[in-house]
Parts: C-alpha cells; structure tokens; sequence
C-alpha cells in the first residue's frame, strides 16, 4: 500500500518570506483531496500504458538483464522465439524490415520456457527479418523483469519499428512504472520527498497529457517531453514519492493542464502567453524561490566562431539590440546585426541559436586582455624592441635614452589607433523555458517544510489536484486494443514544453 500523504496543510510547517501571502489567491480545492475518494484509490487499479521513443539509430542492441530471458513476437504477438539473457540480440534496419540475429537461440535447450505454437525454435531461419518485433522479458523467480537497450535498462516491453531507414525503440510501459525513472531522472534523488512528489505529480499529468494515440509513439526520453533514464534512475525515495502521489493529476475545468516544468527561474517564472501562442489561466508569472540554484544567475562568453556559425547568414555577429521583453523581464524579441546583414528574432530563437541556458538575458561586451605581443615598426623587422633599464635598444644599435627620436622611413606614417578587440557575453538567468513549475524552486519550497499540494498551487495557479480515474472524458486504455482512443490529448502548448 501507498504510504498515505497528509490531506490538508492550510499553515505551512516553516512559511518562506511572501509564501503566506499567495493563499488567499488560489482556491483551498487544490490544497484538499477530498477523504472518501482518497480512501477508495487503490494501487491494484490499471495503470494506463505511455509509449516512449527511447532511441533511433540504423542499428541497435537488446539483451535481457541479469537471469531473465527475451521472448521476440511478431507484430500480430506471435511467438517466434525465446533468447537467453547471456548474448545480446543484434537489431538492424534492412531494406526497410527489422533484422534480429540472436546469439544464442535456446528456446529448446534444457529448461528453456516453451514458446506456444511453436516445438522447434531452432529451426526458425535466422536472421529474422520483420516489419515489426517485440520484445518482451521473460521473468524468472530470483530476477527483476528487465531488458538492456544499448547501455541503460528499462521495464516493459520494446518494440523495435522502421522509420526512416532508422530503426525505433519504443518502451511500452504502465504509466506508474515509468514516473519512479522520470522522477529520479529530473529531479536529485536526494532531494526533499515533497519536491519529489510535487515532481512525480506533474510528471503524471505531462505524460497523460501528451498520449497521441494516432502517433507511432507518446513521448521522447529527453527533454523534449521529459527525461527518462530508465531503472538506474530509480531509488527508493522515487518510487515512494510515485507510490505516494499515486493517480494523481492537475486539472483545470475538468481537463488535464499542461504542467511543463523547468529546472530555475531566475526569480520569476513566465507566463504562458508571453512564450507560446496561448496564455492559459494556469500558467502565469509567480515569484520563483531559486536563490540556491546554481543557474539563477550565469555569464556566458560567446566566441565569435560560435557567432559565424550561428549566424553565417550575416557573417556572424557584430551586436545584438534586445527590441522587446516580456513583463519578468525575458527576451521576447532581438536584433541581431552582423557584417553581412541583420537578422530579427524570437528570443526562443535568439536562445536556440546562441545555445543559451534561457532568453531571461542581456547582452554587454567585455575587452580581450591583451596577450603578449612585439613592437614591429617599418624598417626594423631585424627585431622588436626590447626593455632595459629606462632605456631602448634598437637592434644593431646601441641604447637611446627616453629623448632620442625613433629612426622613422621618411615616407611612413604612424598607424592609426585600433579599438581594442571585445567579446560579447551574454549574461542571463535560470535555466529553461521558465513556464510552470521550478524545479529548484520546488526544492527550496520543499527544504522549508511546505508539502507537495502547496507546491503545486504556487507553480499551477487554480488547477485541481485529484485522481486521473476521475478525469471526465479522459481515456485509459491498459494495452494497445484501446489506442484508438480519443481522450483530452490536445495540448495548448508546442511539443518539447520541458525545456
């Protein structure tokens, strides 16, 4: 059973400076999940199915982890063979098939598990050659169910598809198995359990959220939907703050909100609107509390052969005029004026191109110290001029004191004076969108004793918390015979809202 979390928390443990004054402002339903629907969630309850894209490549490896075997199926889930654990299955895109060549096959050695249908799997042709395969782990009484994909493990069930002349992987996994990896991948382990939870609760939503069940997969396992690192990920700290959250989702008009998070502010989270097409009630400029967050403030010099890179359109970089900013203060729009031209941008665009840590940023030149360098004139490259004590020397000759004039070619001119070179830097704050929850200002919240609920009502302003079997119209298919489902899985925001 769940370890149960307290319902209610109207005063807070150890209030931070201004948090007692957000309360009036958000209605108390969020901060309560009410007792006798609390009582009836039980953790045997189905928990949906999420596909995640683990990885692309032309070729891919897949092994069983530890004792466990890996049974293959075709795409209709018949049985072809059963593979030991020990040897890896070696997977590549062929002429637009999958190709599996196992090494060993032991489905019809001593004490291999019978795969139905089939007596001979030996006599199978190998390699495999399929449009579609899955695999899945054989579990066995000492061992964790488990496979190996590359160099990380995950829960579930793979299947391998083309696309691209790249194979996929995709996870097949229940939601409740997937949220103690994402939690552990995006959020220290060591972290107070409250920030935890705060985080498996909008790890929920986001992923219930972004089912598309008219796509090849749900999610990626980056930051492009949210990070997924698989069983290495987890901890015991993870799955509790799952186990304890368990269900549990943010709502706003009885649909699911987009609870996208990032890692710091900068001291003030944005609102919807003034990054994306849509502002949504939920999602607006709070007071973010990231003092600890080694992101909140940061320099970053920009190497002009980054800027011709970035901007070789122009020719590079020779300014960048901030046009207009957001109410927290972000680039909401740039000029950028190069050698060759000038450019006007978005300041997501100004980030991407620039490989920024947030558009909360301004742009100062900072003087190149000057590095060692030799006095050349015209008409003295025997050498350079060289320091004595308080006197020159020219080469071939002997001292000048401070009053003899410098032998000069009558016909050359002293150069002209040269600006002394600049780097341009860029000097921001936070780190990611800046949309929704913090996620270091989570664990500020969290290290003063503030429970998740609370958490969650600072970040999603007037959003519900309660469990997902309750959402109306909110599909839950437990397997691929539901994917045709139509549920709330439009989402107001651009795909990638992590970062």
């Amino acid at each position: 059973m769940a370890r149960p979390w307290p319902l209610r928390r109207a005063v807070l443990a150890a209030p931070l400076a201004g948090l007692a004054l957000l309360a009036p402002l958000v209605p108390e339903a969020l901060l309560v999940l009410d007792p006798a629907r609390a009582a009836g969630r039980s953790d045997a309850a189905p928990s949906p199915e999420l596909r995640v894209l683990l990885q692309e490549g032309p070729a891919l490896t897949v092994r069983a982890a530890g004792a466990t075997r890996l049974r293959l199926r075709d795409g209709s889930g018949k049985a072809l063979l059963v593979i030991s654990g020990e040897r890896p299955l070696r997977l590549r895109w062929r002429a637009g098939q999958v190709e599996a060549e196992p090494d060993p096959v032991v489905a019809a050695a001593p004490g291999a598990l019978p795969v139905p249908g089939q007596a001979r799997t030996e006599s199978l042709p190998l390699p495999v050659r399929l449009s579609e395969l899955w695999l899945e782990p054989v579990a066995s009484a000492d061992s964790d169910p488990a496979l190996w994909l590359q160099k990380r493990r995950y829960r579930g069930r793979l299947q391998i598809r083309t696309a691209s002349e790249q194979l996929q992987a995709i996870n097949v996994v229940p939601l409740e198995t997937y949220l103690p990896s994402v939690v552990g991948s995006e959020m220290p382990a060591s972290w107070p359990l409250d920030a935890l939870r705060a985080q498996a609760v909008a790890a929920r939503t986001y992923a219930l959220k972004g089912r598309k069940p008219g796509s090849a997969f749900d999610l990626k396992a980056t930051v492009a939907s949210q990070v997924y690192k698989g069983l290495e990920a987890e901890t015991a700290s993870t799955r509790a703050a799952v186990a304890d959250t368990r269900g549990l989702v943010l709502t706003y008009g009885d649909s699911l909100i987009d609870a996208v998070f990032h890692s710091s502010a900068g001291g003030v989270t944005e609102s919807s609107g003034d990054l994306w097409p849509r502002q949504l009630p939920y999602l607006v400029s709070v007071p973010d509390f990231d003092q600890t967050s080694p992101v909140r403030e940061w320099r970053q010099p920009l190497d002009p052969t980054l800027l011709r890179r970035a901007f070789a359109e122009i020719g590079g970089v020779a300014a960048i005029q901030v046009l207009a900013t957001t109410a927290s203060g972000r680039v909401k729009q740039a000029r950028v004026l190069g050698p060759a031209g000038q450019l006007v941008l978005t300041g997501p665009q100004l980030r991407s191109r620039l490989g920024l840590k947030s558009t909360f940023v301004r742009f100062e030149l900072q003087p190149l110290l000057p590095g060692p360098t030799a006095l050349s004139l015209p008409g003295l490259e025997a050498g350079p001029l060289t320091v004595g004590s308080g006197a020159l020397t020219l080469p071939g000759q002997g001292p000048l004191d401070a009053s003899t004039p410098l032998p000069l070619p009558a016909t050359t001119r002293l150069p002209a004076a040269v600006p002394a070179p600049q780097l341009l830097v860029a000097v921001g704050r936070g780190f990611g969108h800046g949309v929704g929850m913090s996620q270091w200002g989570a664990f500020a919240m969290a290290s003063r004793g503030t429970g998740f609920e609370q958490i969650l009502r600072h970040y999603y302003r007037g959003a519900r918390l309660q469990p997902y079997t309750e959402v109306p119209g909110l599909a839950l298919a437990t397997g691929f015979e539901g994917r045709g489902d139509t549920g709330s899985t439009a989402t107001a925001l651009p795909a990638g809202g992590r970062r």
